[in-house]
């Protein structure tokens, strides 16, 4: 799951991620990987409190960032509420975080 908050100054988006419950419960570790810390596996671990694994992030705005979930130091998910998926060099495919503002109301 994706949560969204846009900065009042317009150029920080904070993002949750959230492992899905069906992954994070064979998970005894975490770690968000993609575009915003260069595919680095290590570099971004989710936290597990009371069985859910997440993460914050402040994303830069108007941009769309590839990434995925390894889980296990082994296993690659996606999310399955991205907002797109993009194809990869690997042959498979990786999930989309778009922080593009909402139109105004």
């Amino acid at each position: 799951m994706l949560t969204k908050k846009f900065g009042k100054s317009g150029t920080i988006c904070q993002v949750t991620f959230v492992l899905p419950d069906e992954i994070a419960a064979t998970a005894r570790k975490a770690h968000l990987v993609g575009d915003f810390n260069q595919w680095d596996k290590t570099a971004t671990p989710m936290k597990k409190l009371k069985g859910v694994f997440k993460v914050t992030l402040d994303l830069e705005t108007d941009r769309s960032f590839a990434f995925r979930y390894l889980v296990n130091g082994t296993d690659w998910y996606n999310e399955p509420a991205a907002d797109g998926v993009a194809g990869n060099p690997y042959g498979s495919e990786d999930s989309l975080v778009s922080t593009y503002a909402p139109p105004a109301a």
